[in-house]
Formats: structure tokens, C-alpha cells, sequence
């Protein structure tokens, strides 16, 4: 047996007695958190100073939500859906290189789905699917990370969209899963931070033409844990004089978002639209630049809230805010009762690569080099001794 549950039993035990007493005090600290939004609901200059003189002075990867022009407290009710509407989601999934198959590749598969609202037109799904091989995956410092295969991801992602946008029938709206900041090395000295740089200026190229074709595009975060309304709070209860430690000063540390809103807002209903401060905020100028609302997908009695990333551009126009909040509902609505966006759960799975395909693929390559004389290697006896005993343990 590898895990000793009499080890663990005795630390939920230990859990089980401290959490009354931590949940009474983040009890009192989402109340605190409340009445600071009541507070400076309506002092939208007074914060989006604040925030400013923190960045200049103090602070300059402050991360945070920043006021726009919406009171904090705002709800704005579900508009009506247009009646015509081309929708569109990506998604992709990956395969690394694994160094105890018998040969070394990657793989980005990604799938899209289309959808005509107010049409009886069935969905269409496209996919593409890219191998990387030999030299592809080699880089400077080794194997290609999954860090850099997940960014190559991501814009493939958004490259797809593009091009589907372009073709499509106006207005459109598009999807994707999790934010839209792009992640990933930025610290300009590692293989990866060049990768990052080279991969984040496609990315803006992308984000331009979707600007130009006046596509509506969001990503999707489900289950939202960011604190970013809360740190902006947070920048309005610590003194001056202690600013420059605002780094580690969190009066309302354990406070998420969503339990800010979750009270807030009727099912339907979404947030203020705010701006992302971050030190990454630099890197997406003008109508590309990121903000963010929340919004309630669930139904009476049943919230459940989620963060949408958009451009500036998205964020500017009203229209585009209602159909993208409508759109967003009525999708989150035709899963029932675990609120999703339909079309993003089928972009996952046109994109999902399993593991039976993942051995087709390495099937395929082992035979191709044999067919042309090149030497396959073999399995790893460890990889070996663990299928032998089944695929029972959960590995990473």
C-alpha cells in the first residue's frame, strides 16, 4: 500500500478541529470585504489613483482590478440575445515528449466548433492536429517544456479562431477557455521567456485582426479563485507609510472574488466591467488592453459565478457587452443545472486526445522509421514495470 492512510486520517483530523475557527474568521473578513465594496463603490477616481501611485511608487507588479466606469457594486441585468449570431469556441490539448516511449515527439491538437444561433443549422467542427519531431522539440537547455508546448497551445487556439471569424457571418462571438492574458516565461534571459516574446507578439497580431473584424471574443474561467476586486480593496486599508510593503500586507488575505459577488449577483446578472493591472498590462496596448467582469451563469437560488476576460474593445461597447453576456448565459444554460458554456464542453471534446490515440500516434511513427531503415528505440523498463501492474495510480 503506498499511501498511509492512518498518516492522513490523523492530519483531517487535525484540519477537521482548526476549521471552525478559520472559517468564523474568513467569515469576518468576507464581511469586511463587503462593506469596503459598499464603501467605495462610487469613489471610482479615489481608486484608480490609488492604484496608480502604487504602481509608480511602490509597486510596479501590483496585481489588481481597476475601476472603469461602473460603480463597484453594479449588477446590470441578462439584455435580450440577438436573434442571429455566428458563435465560436477552441479549445486543444497536448502531447509531450515522453523520454521513456520509444521515440520523442509532441503533438497540439486543437478543435473548434461553430455555431448559428437562430439558424437550424447543425454545428461544425474543424481540427488540426500538428507533430513536432527530432530537432522541433529540441531546444538550447533540452526537451521542449510543457510550459512552452501549452503557450504554442494557446496561440494555435486563437489562430483557429481567427481564421474561422474571419469567414463567419457577423456578429460573432468566440471562446475560449481561461484567460486571455497569455502565460508563460517573461523573465527575457531563458529559451522560454524567447519563446514567451515571439509567441506573445502572434498573439497581438491575432487580437488585431479580430479588433479590425469587430469580433466579440472572451475567455472563459470557470470557477474563478482570483482575489483581484479584493487586492484593489486591500490597496485602500494600508497606510501610506506602509506601502512600500504591500507585497506581503493582505488584511483581507483568503477573500476571493466570487465571494464579493456571489451575494451580489442575480442569476443573469453580470458585474462592473474592470481593467487588469498587472505587470503584463504594458504588453497589450490600446483596444487589446485586458479587463474582466463576473458573472452569475446560474439560476434563482443556485449562483454560480464565473470571470470573462476581454479586450478593450469589448469592454467599450455596450452592444458588445450585452450579446456577449446574453450569449455567455444561454450557452452556461443548455448544460442544465453545472452551468458551462455548451460550446466550449464541445470544442473540448473535438479536442481531447486519449490515451488509446497516443499510442496510435507513437504506433505510427515507430513503424515509419522502420519502413525507412531508422532505428527505433525501446520502452523504458520502468515504464514497462509500471504497465505491467495496470494503469491504476494516479502519476504525474
Amino acid at each position: 500500500m503506498a499511501l498511509d492512510f492512518q498518516q492522513v486520517h490523523e492530519q483531517v483530523l487535525q484540519l477537521g478541529e482548526q476549521a471552525p475557527q478559520r472559517e468564523q474568521r474568513l467569515n469576518e473578513l468576507r464581511q469586511k470585504a463587503h462593506e469596503l465594496l459598499e464603501r467605495y463603490a462610487g469613489d471610482l477616481d479615489a481608486l484608480r489613483d490609488r492604484v496608480a501611485m502604487i504602481v509608480r511608487s511602490h509597486d510596479p507588479s501590483l496585481r489588481c482590478a481597476v475601476p472603469v466606469n461602473e460603480t463597484l457594486a453594479a449588477h446590470l441585468a441578462l439584455p435580450e440575445l440577438p436573434p442571429n449570431l455566428t458563435i465560436l469556441a477552441a479549445d486543444g490539448s497536448q502531447i509531450a515528449p515522453d523520454r521513456h516511449a520509444p521515440v520523442e515527439y509532441c503533438l497540439i491538437n486543437v478543435g473548434a466548433v461553430q455555431m448559428r444561433h437562430g439558424t437550424t443549422e447543425p454545428a461544425v467542427t474543424k481540427v488540426t492536429s500538428q507533430l513536432f519531431y527530432a530537432e522541433e522539440i529540441e531546444t538550447p537547455i533540452g526537451l521542449i517544456t510543457d510550459a512552452t508546448l501549452a503557450l504554442r497551445r494557446d496561440l494555435n487556439e486563437r489562430r483557429m479562431l481567427a481564421e474561422l471569424a474571419s469567414r463567419a457571418e457577423p456578429p460573432v462571438v468566440t471562446f475560449t477557455d481561461g484567460p486571455m492574458e497569455l502565460w508563460g516565461g517573461k523573465d527575457g534571459t531563458s529559451e522560454e521567456a524567447t519563446e514567451f516574446q515571439k509567441s506573445l507578439e502572434d498573439y497581438k497580431s491575432v487580437l488585431t485582426r479580430l479588433n479590425d473584424l469587430q469580433v466579440i471574443t472572451a475567455g472563459y474561467v470557470d470557477k474563478p479563485g482570483a482575489n483581484l476586486v479584493v487586492r484593489l480593496l486591500e490597496t485602500m486599508q494600508i497606510p501610506d507609510e506602509r506601502l512600500s510593503e504591500i507585497r506581503k500586507l493582505r488584511p483581507l488575505r483568503g477573500v476571493r472574488d466570487f465571494e464579493l459577488f456571489r451575494g451580489l449577483l442575480g442569476a443573469g446578472e453580470r458585474s462592473a466591467v474592470f481593467a487588469l493591472q498587472s505587470q503584463s498590462a504594458r504588453s497589450y496596448p490600446g483596444p487589446l488592453a485586458l479587463h474582466f467582469f463576473y458573472i452569475n451563469t446560474g439560476r434563482s437560488g443556485h449562483p454560480w459565478l464565473a470571470r470573462v476576460e476581454i479586450p478593450s474593445w469589448v469592454a467599450e461597447d455596450s452592444q458588445m457587452l450585452d450579446t456577449l453576456q446574453a450569449t455567455l448565459v444561454q450557452q452556461c444554460r443548455a448544460l442544465g443545472n453545472r452551468p458551462y458554456p455548451y460550446i466550449l464542453h464541445r470544442a473540448h471534446e473535438t479536442a481531447v486526445v486519449t490515451l488509446q490515440e497516443r499510442e496510435q500516434v507513437t504506433e505510427m511513427i515507430s513503424l515509419e522509421l522502420r519502413r525507412r531503415g531508422v532505428p527505433v528505440g525501446e520502452q523504458s523498463y520502468k515504464q514497462s514495470a509500471k504497465e505491467s501492474t495496470g494503469r491504476t495510480r494516479y502519476e504525474r
